[in-house]
């Protein structure tokens, strides 16, 4: 249980890590380039990234608590991190020491209001899982308890004791930091910090309220109800409380190991492609999914299914997809689950500008983006790596690989792209789908899956797809008919002298401009000065020092005040 001393100490330990690396990140990446050093600056900035990576990753490891949901969330943020940074904190493991039985016990007592020989037949003192938040033990019920459930063998959650004050001071430590990035410039043009710190806040309380995570549970459950694929663990409700979990023990072949599900008669590439089918329903048709599908929380579980079972991806299958912990989930709105079906329809068809528009009506890119670079870009990779499945692509000169993501992330940073706050868990599940799809089946090629599913969605939206074209027609002849009108309004005004054309980011341009040169001029005359005094120091030491003196404190200002001043959008 961690004390007041502890959460302090916690609390400064985080607001200096982030302090000495944004005093970095302002030395190379502002002041630097403002003195004419930009190319010395940008020469190291790789090894920079990866070296706060690592030195974040190091701390994560070490503070535990939500630092390693930190660590995993930025890990996905590809539109805003550099893939130095991300790369090396995707392997971030949520994993930390067991803690004690004793401080368990007595949790749970207290959660559950009574001993845990009396909720419990018997429980298991070794954890079979520790995270950052909680650990889990098997359990089995009471005689009683089975015969009112059905459940006789159960996972028991218990959250770390003391995690609410770690969170709570986390928290507070990352608001602190969300504000300090909110005054970096070049930062908050590209990201709100404060905004994604709340989202992460709200994900993250959350995910250590236990009763939610049952909720998400029963939900999902009710949505594969009748599905042969899925299968999910039961709820013990009369031994659940906010801090402690009980659930029916799934445990079975671990999705990432093949060599058991070999042994067993499963063949681990219908397993893949049977994964990835059922995420992309609960992505595309659902839009309720499950937002954290490593290993770690997947089984596929031999059955003997009666034949003709409906809603499998192969009636009678004898075999299920266990997914467990539901404390990350995700929600995709209508809106943007239409976005979706659109990209999804685009990638299957290689169309790049239809990608690009799908992106755009997501609201990813603002729609004054020139995306003409993107669709040339989109068109290349669709060209070269399209319908490649892992093995076609691990064959493929990595130089090429290389330069073509060096490349393509350019481009993605030099357009006003940020994903919305949604999409988050939709690139986390997406990634960790391929990632356990490419383990079992290294010839898997996402695009087989990912065809059919879109030819599918292309016929269930044809009826509203015709409803939309009616109802372009419609404004388009609404345009037609109001065009004369405002053309014939548009010559007046011209003829009358009164037809002015604003360029706001071309004047602000020239006054910057001006302002440069002008400061350029000073600083000039400033350095002259400077250097006239240190020449004439060493035969008329009153006079030179006085010289350097009242050159030096306005050389500084000229050069450093308008990095200091500088807040405004260009």
């Amino acid at each position: 249980m961690p004390d007041a001393g502890s959460t302090r100490a916690r609390y400064r330990r985080i607001l200096r890590f982030a302090a000495r690396h944004l005093a970095i990140m302002w030395w190379f990446e502002l002041f630097l380039p403002r003195i004419g050093l930009a190319r010395l600056a940008a020469r190291g900035r790789s090894r920079r990234m990866t070296r706060f990576a690592r030195r974040f990753h190091a701390l994560a490891v070490e503070l535990g608590g939500l630092m390693i949901k930190v660590g995993q969330f930025l890990s996905s943020r590809l539109d805003v991190l550099p893939p130095e940074i991300t790369r090396e904190l995707e392997g971030l493991q949520d994993e930390a020491p067991a803690v004690p039985f004793a401080q368990v016990r007595a949790l749970a007592e207290q959660e559950l209001g009574m001993p845990l020989d009396r909720a419990f037949a018997w429980i298991d003192e070794t954890p079979i899982a520790a995270a950052s938040l909680g650990q889990a033990h098997r359990a089995r019920l009471s005689a009683l308890d089975a015969a009112d459930t059905g459940i006789t063998d159960a996972v028991v959650k218990v959250q770390r004791p003391g995690i609410e004050a770690i969170v709570d001071v986390d928290l507070a430590a990352l608001r602190r930091v969300g504000g300090w990035l909110r005054r970096v410039r070049i930062v908050a043009d590209r990201v709100d910090a404060p905004a994604l710190v709340e989202e992460f806040a709200i994900t993250s309380l959350l995910e250590v309220d236990y009763l939610h995570e049952a909720s998400n549970a029963e939900r999902f459950t009710a949505a594969f109800a009748g599905d042969a694929r899925v299968r999910t663990p039961e709820i013990v409700w009369e031994r659940t409380s906010r801090r402690v979990l009980t659930l029916s023990d799934v445990s079975a072949i671990k999705i990432n190991d093949v060599d058991g599900l070999r042994a067993a008669g499963i063949d681990p590439s219908a397993v893949a492609s049977t994964f990835a089918a059922v995420m992309f329903d609960q992505l595309f048709s659902l839009g309720f999914f499950h937002a954290d599908p490593h290993p770690g929380n997947l089984f596929v579980t031999p059955v003997v299914a009666a034949p003709g079972t409906a809603g499998g991806a192969d009636a009678g299958q004898d075999w299920r997809l266990t997914f467990v912990d539901f404390g990350m989930m995700g929600e995709v709105p209508s809106g943007t689950r239409r976005g979706l079906r659109r990209m999804l329809i685009a990638a299957a068809a290689r169309d790049g500008k239809g990608l690009v528009e799908a992106i755009q009506e997501l609201g990813a890119l603002l729609p004054t983006a020139d995306t003409a670079e993107l669709e040339r870009a989109m068109g290349h990779a669709f060209a070269r790596f399209g319908g490649m499945g892992f093995a076609e692509l691990r064959d493929v000169d990595p130089r090429e690989f290389r330069d073509f993501a060096v490349e393509f992330g350019e481009l993605m940073r030099s357009l006003p792209f940020q994903l919305p706050e949604d999409f988050l868990l939709i690139i986390r599940a997406m990634s960790l789908t391929s990632g356990v799809a490419s383990n079992l089946d290294p010839a898997f090629n996402l695009w087989d899956s990912v065809e059919p599913y879109a030819g599918r969605l292309v016929r269930d939206e044809r009826g509203s797809a015709v409803r939309d074209i009616a109802q372009e027609v419609l404004e388009t002849a609404g345009i037609v008919a109001r065009l004369p009108r405002r053309v014939d309004a548009l010559i007046t005004r011209a003829e009358e002298g009164r037809l002015a054309i604003s360029t706001p980011r071309l004047d602000r341009r020239v006054a910057r401009l001006e302002r440069a040169v002008g400061r350029l001029a000073t600083a000039m005359l400033f350095a002259g000065l400077l250097l006239a005094g240190a020449l004439l120091r060493p035969d008329d030491p009153e006079l030179g020092t006085a010289l350097m003196v009242a050159s030096a404190v306005p050389l500084v200002l000229v050069v450093v005040g308008p990095i200091l001043g500088r807040r405004g959008p260009d």
